[in-house]
Order: C-alpha cells, then sequence, then structure tokens
C-alpha cells in the first residue's frame, strides 16, 4: 500500500501542438502521462483531472493505497471507478488493489453544448464498424451522433515510427471524411506506464475520450468481442468501459451486438473500406496490412466468405500451403480460427483454403499438446543429469 500524487502540469503549445499532461507521484519515483493534439483542437480539451485519473488508474490499482489528485476531478467518475477498481481486484487480485481518491476538488464539468460524440478511431473492423453503422442509421434508439475518431499514435503505433503513424492517419482520415466525420490526430505516451496492454488498453481509450469532453458530449469505444465470445478480464468490455463515464460525459461500449463476420459484411458496403481498412499491428510496416500475421488473415477469411477475394487494403493473398504452414501464438489463437471455420461451415462455404485452415488448426492443436510434454522430458533429462552418478548417502552410524 502506497500514497500517491497526480499533479496537473501546464498546458505547451509549439509548432501547432498543445501538450496536455500530468505527474504521477509514485514511492519508486516520478512518471510523466501526456497527450498531444494539434491546437486547432483546445477548444475540446478539458481542464479536469478526469483523464489523467483514468490514465492512471492501473498504476494506482499496483500499488492501493491513496491517490491524490491535485486538480477537479468529477464525482460521479470517481463513484464509477470505485466499482472499475472492484471488477480488476477480483479478476487479477494479486495484481491490482482498491484505492481511495482523493480530490483537491470534486467538481463536476459541464456537458459541451452540442450533440457530438466522438470514439477512438484505428481504422479496423470493430471501429469502422461503428462509425458506419452510427453515421448510417444501421442502429437507432442507441444511435450517437459521431462527428469525429481519435487516430491515436503511441498505441497500436509506436511513438519511434512517425512516418507508419502518417502513412496509417491518411487511410484513417479518408474513411472518416467520406461519412462526414473529422479525423483528430493525438500522441500519447501513455504505454510508458506500468501495465500490461491487454489489461490497461480499455483506460487508454477511455482517457483519449475524456480529454476532449470540452467538446463533445458523449464518446463511444468500439468492442473487440461479441457476447458470444466475451471472455474476463480483457481491457476493454461492455462491463468496464461504461465505468469511465461521469454525470457529464457518458462513455458507451459499442458493436458487442454484432458478430464480426456481421460487422465484416456491413462494412463492405462502405466503398472507402476496401483501399483504407487497416487491421495489422504485427507487421514491419505498420501504415498497411501485413497480410500473413493471424489478424489479418483471419479478416482475409471474413473477408473472402463474402465474396470480397482479393481487396485492395490486402496487398497480397495467402495459399492454401501458407494457411496449412502457419504458427499461431496461443489457444486463443487456434480458438479465433475455430470460430472462422465454424462460420464457414454454418455459411456452407467449402473451398479449399477452408480444409487448409482445417488442416492448420489441428496441426497447431497437436504441437501445442507436444510442447508442454517435450518441456516436461527436457526438464527430467536435466534432473537426469544433475543426479547423474551420485550415489546414496551411507546411513548414518550410532556412536
Amino acid at each position: 500500500m502506497a500514497n500517491m500524487d497526480l499533479w496537473l502540469q501546464e498546458w505547451v503549445e509549439s509548432d501547432g501542438r498543445i501538450t496536455v499532461g500530468a505527474v504521477i507521484e509514485q514511492p519508486q519515483g516520478r512518471q510523466s502521462l501526456w497527450y498531444r493534439v494539434p491546437a486547432e483542437w483546445r477548444p475540446a480539451i478539458t481542464r479536469s483531472a478526469d483523464p489523467f485519473l483514468a490514465g492512471a488508474i492501473f498504476v494506482a490499482m499496483h500499488h492501493g493505497g491513496r491517490l491524490t489528485v491535485h486538480g477537479d476531478v468529477s464525482p460521479s467518475l470517481m463513484r464509477n471507478l470505485e466499482e472499475f477498481q472492484g471488477a480488476w481486484a477480483a479478476w487479477r487480485p494479486k495484481e491490482y488493489h482498491p484505492f481511495e481518491v482523493v480530490a483537491e476538488r470534486e467538481c463536476e464539468p459541464a456537458p459541451a453544448q452540442t450533440t457530438a460524440s466522438v470514439m477512438p478511431f484505428s481504422g479496423g473492423v470493430d471501429s469502422c464498424f461503428t462509425a458506419w453503422r452510427h453515421r448510417t442509421g444501421l442502429v437507432t434508439r442507441r444511435r450517437c451522433d459521431l462527428r469525429a475518431g481519435i487516430f491515436v499514435h503511441g498505441f497500436d503505433i509506436p511513438l519511434s515510427k512517425a512516418a507508419d503513424y502518417e502513412g496509417a492517419s491518411v487511410g484513417a482520415k479518408n474513411l472518416l471524411a467520406s461519412v462526414g466525420m473529422d479525423l483528430i490526430p493525438m500522441a500519447t505516451n501513455f504505454r510508458e506506464l506500468k501495465g500490461d496492454w491487454e489489461d490497461v488498453h480499455g483506460a487508454a481509450l477511455a482517457s483519449c475520450l475524456l480529454l476532449l469532453q470540452g467538446g463533445y458530449r458523449a464518446g463511444v469505444i468500439a468492442g473487440s468481442f461479441g457476447y458470444t465470445y466475451l471472455a474476463f478480464p480483457y481491457g476493454s468490455n461492455p462491463m468496464t468501459d461504461v465505468m469511465f463515464s461521469s454525470n457529464s460525459f457518458p462513455i458507451y461500449h459499442d458493436g458487442a451486438d454484432i458478430h464480426r463476420f456481421e460487422k465484416s459484411r456491413a462494412i463492405l458496403k462502405w466503398p472507402e473500406v476496401d483501399k483504407y481498412l487497416r487491421v495489422c499491428w504485427a507487421g514491419t510496416q505498420l501504415d498497411r496490412n501485413c497480410c500473413r500475421c493471424q489478424k489479418c488473415v483471419s479478416n482475409m477469411f471474413y473477408f473472402r466468405m463474402l465474396g470480397a477475394k482479393q481487396m485492395e487494403c490486402f496487398e497480397r493473398n495467402i495459399s492454401n500451403r501458407e494457411i496449412v504452414l502457419m504458427r499461431y501464438a496461443d489457444i486463443q489463437e487456434i480458438k479465433s480460427m475455430q470460430r472462422i471455420l465454424g462460420v464457414a461451415k454454418r455459411e456452407g462455404v467449402k473451398e479449399s483454403w477452408v480444409t487448409a485452415l482445417r488442416v492448420s488448426v489441428l496441426l497447431n492443436r497437436l504441437r501445442m499438446i507436444a510442447r508442454p510434454r517435450r518441456a516436461m522430458q527436457r526438464w527430467k533429462q536435466a534432473i537426469g543429469r544433475r543426479f547423474a552418478g551420485r550415489a546414496a548417502a551411507p546411513p548414518a552410524m550410532d556412536a
């Protein structure tokens, strides 16, 4: 348990960009957390400490104790984050511990005088689907007036890869412009904070949204998994994303009611998707799809089943031989491919690539079964070598 402090810093404007930051003081030292946006978005940036509380929450949960925020914090956000802490402390009790938040001033920000909403936008299937269905009216009573997408430098594209970010932002901007939305470029060092990205990425997305609550009435986070395949804990999910809401700035989790296959079907009606969709985060060039990683290939399979076999955004195809030889990192990737096989069976797809994928899944399952057996065998051999040749100790003799 430890006491921590979060200090807001003065805004810095340079080269047409505004950097908004805070310093997190903890027993191990000081860490900075900052966000940078073009100066034209100054009116949307909040003076509240809400985005920094959201951004620092996992750092604080690592320690427990008390976090004193030197600035204005929304009391409704503080209340919701108590529930958020409880969820993660229950899911990962060894890693995360509830902590007390003490604000220098508890003050609910005034809601922005607009109906406009904002979302993080990566240019992938999930965020494209959310943008498309809200802009085209595929959702009715839950429809948000989405006007902008935040394209973040420092999440899936590292800060060190400026050229890749610039290249990817062109595609994202063209996608959003085609449905009447603005692209907001944002950079942040969030990933320099301690934390497992699988756990913390929901907080990262929420913190970016909260930063712009001065110009938007609500935030929308595109969901990664449908209700059918939800698994906890996972950083962004329908249960805890909404806990970053305040009374003046609700945050919604969108798309969990729709299977990825159906999302893919929907966005194929968006002409610009064929050229600008970007799903990859594992390639050497992060402004395009590598067409070989598991994420690229799984999306290519869904589009194949929908008849889109040669999309411009996937610059090269994958052969049946390459499908068979694919190696999956873990059991979750195997399950992902099994879900694709399930959709193919349901849709009556019997092309040769489906057979190749079935063989690939089988080979990877066998490899993962054999891997722990090989590890156990190596362990036994190492123990055997260590004790080889050692004679049993003679029995003790009475004096």
